[in-house]
């Protein structure tokens, strides 16, 4: 059966699995999206033509077709037919064919067998490239250090890079850490870290017993800035640190209490108790927070309480509300509860918190519910937000709208009752396309729609049923992001399956400012509407044949066999100030 023509809009976010259709592969799934009906004509009056002018143009029209026809059955005899040939070798093995046939397969392969992190972006701190002298690098290229290595995390900045190996010490490099070496150092060591998060001059770590910890970037500021006095094996010797941090874990903690998640803003960083509390401190030494990102009223670098300048105070204010994620954008902050409710605080000056913009409050100091409810008002559909994410002017919130009966609905004659359509919003600035909606906005201070990323569904043939295709991970840099959807992945090829059973991952998407090629698409362009770049590993590609025509996908965790032991990892993309990385993370 011949397939339908999709529009180019439709098209361009299908997942990568429903290409698999035409590569002959083992497929679990069908994507579809709902595209709006063509705009009718609007009923304005017409002017009746004479019978002259209908026998005039009826002549014309006829010449004109069979003008048309004679042309294109010219150009039919001129045109050979061509047959795509099958890219499957003979004698070659089952998994060479399946390299041949599928991009995807390829991807998920190597990813296995060769973990790493992939780096794209500025240069001039020798972040994405060490040995390099470029200023930028265009596409993804490998950082050698990183070969084999598996990360707990990854954060890049314009000048420095931090990452926490699997054994959960820090390394550090970049010309913000050392200008005389470019070779990536671990600093901080033995702590056990699981999260980082960076502000301007500092990597905030966090470790799995919940302790925080505030690193300087710079290497000559570790070694000459005070050290922290820490207990040592010799009972009754206590030892000095190797290098200088500061201990920002809250000291109201209570019992079985403890940090779960942090994010930083350029000036400040949020806090996640275990019990949905929420803290806030400082976390750079060039500025105080001014903008009312710490979330306490009046809090400023002259009436901060006595104390170290950087001493966590908890939001007071939203206590009673259960949070369950933090998002920190360069001077704003978010916090989602367990019920699916957005609190925003700090810069407004973009409209970056989702409330109007005004010059007479350019920023708020106390965190204020979103009337998310609002964005679908006459939809008959209720929100829930089910993720947040923040970074530089921009907020964006993924949300779950669930179609109920309008008051004159009658229940049983919906079939669409209870369905649920995954949507992501966007707010802030949008003047590079950071907002994802194809417009370029000045100031978003309403949260506008990403269609790309929202109203998707694919039919998973494994469960038999239409599902919403949500986004899973939304990573924002200083002016550019990028997606991950939570699109039916498949890992389970195997040599019991046929050469057409292949893996697939899950699609990723970019947008925003481009003017260091931190989008990874060889170009300086900047972009308003998602789009997908080509595969990490072009070299993998062309050896199998392939150049242009197929796009990188992100594995998922799945336990795998790496150097003789079993891990579970996963590929993760991580946008940060003007650099783009890509990681293999445990």
């Amino acid at each position: 059966m011949a397939a339908a023509k999709l529009p180019r809009s439709t098209a361009r976010v299908l997942s990568s699995t429903s290409r698999n259709i035409a590569l002959g592969q083992r497929n679990q799934t069908k994507r579809f999206l709902h595209t709006p009906p063509t705009p009718q004509a609007s009923h304005s009056e017409w002017t009746r033509p004479s019978a002259a002018t209908f026998a005039a143009a009826a002549a014309l029209a006829l010449i004109y077709n069979a003008s048309v026809q004679h042309a294109q059955a010219e150009e039919a005899d001129q045109q050979e037919l061509v047959i795509e040939k099958s890219k499957k070798k003979k004698g070659a093995s089952k998994e060479e064919n399946r390299d041949l046939i599928s991009s995807q397969h390829l991807q998920v392969k190597k990813s296995w067998e060769n973990p790493g992190v992939y780096a794209w972006g500025s240069n001039t701190g020798k972040v994405v490239a060490p040995d390099s002298n470029e200023a930028f690098i265009r596409t993804p290229q490998r950082i050698a250090f990183f070969d084999d290595v598996l990360l707990r995390d990854l954060k890049l900045d314009r000048q420095f890079g931090a990452a926490i190996l699997e054994n959960g010490d820090l390394v550090q490099w970049g010309k913000g850490y050392s200008e005389e070496s470019s070779t990536p150092s671990v600093t901080l060591k033995g702590k056990d870290l699981k999260q980082l998060a960076i502000s301007r001059d500092r990597i905030i770590a966090l470790s799995k017993s919940g302790k925080v910890y505030s690193i300087p970037a710079s290497k000559l500021e570790q070694e000459t800035q005070p050290k922290q006095s820490e207990s040592s094996w010799i009972p009754y010797w206590p030892s000095t640190s190797r290098i200088s941090y500061r201990n920002l874990t809250p000291t109201t903690l209570g019992y079985n209490e403890r940090i779960t998640s942090v994010s930083s803003g350029l000036e400040h960083v949020l806090l996640l108790a275990s019990s949905g509390r929420v803290f806030s401190a400082a976390s750079s030494m060039e500025g105080f927070p001014s903008r009312g990102q710490l979330g306490v009223p009046g809090v400023t670098w002259s009436t901060r309480p006595p104390g170290p300048f950087d001493m966590p105070h908890e939001i007071t204010t939203l206590k009673g509300f259960e949070i369950t994620s933090v998002a920190a954008g360069d001077t704003h902050s978010l916090a989602l509860d367990r019920e699916g409710r957005v609190f925003a605080f700090g810069d407004n000056s973009s409209g970056q918190l989702g409330i109007d913009a005004t010059g007479e409050a350019p920023f708020v100091d106390v965190p204020s519910l979103l009337p998310i409810s609002k964005l679908y008002s006459g939809t008959s559909q209720t929100a829930k937000v089910t993720s947040i994410a923040a970074g530089g002017l921009n907020s964006f919130f993924t949300i779950d709208a669930t179609r109920v009966a309008a008051p004159d609905e009658d229940t049983r004659s919906l079939a669409t009752l209870g369905r649920v359509t995954a949507d992501t919003w966007a707010c802030g600035q949008g003047l590079r396309g950071g907002l994802g909606n194809g417009r370029w906005t000045h100031i978003q201070d309403t949260p506008s729609k990403i269609p790309s990323l929202s109203g998707l569904f694919e039919y998973d043939e494994v469960n038999r049923r239409t599902i919403p295709i949500r986004v899973a991970n939304i990573t924002v840099g200083s002016t550019h992001a990028s997606a991950t959807l939570d699109n039916v992945t498949y890992l389970a090829a195997s040599e019991k399956g046929t050469e057409n059973d292949t893996n697939w991952g899950a699609d990723c998407l970019w947008w925003g400012g481009n003017e260091f090629y931190q989008l990874g698409t060889g170009k300086r362009n900047n972009v308003a509407n998602p789009l997908y770049i080509r595969p990490l590993d072009m070299e993998s590609e062309i050896q199998a044949g392939r150049k242009e025509e197929h796009r990188f996908h992100v594995t998922p965790r799945s336990t795998v066999r790496i150097k003789g032991k079993k891990v579970a990892m996963e590929q993760r993309v991580e946008c940060g100030r003007n650099v783009t990385g890509v990681y293999s993370r445990v």
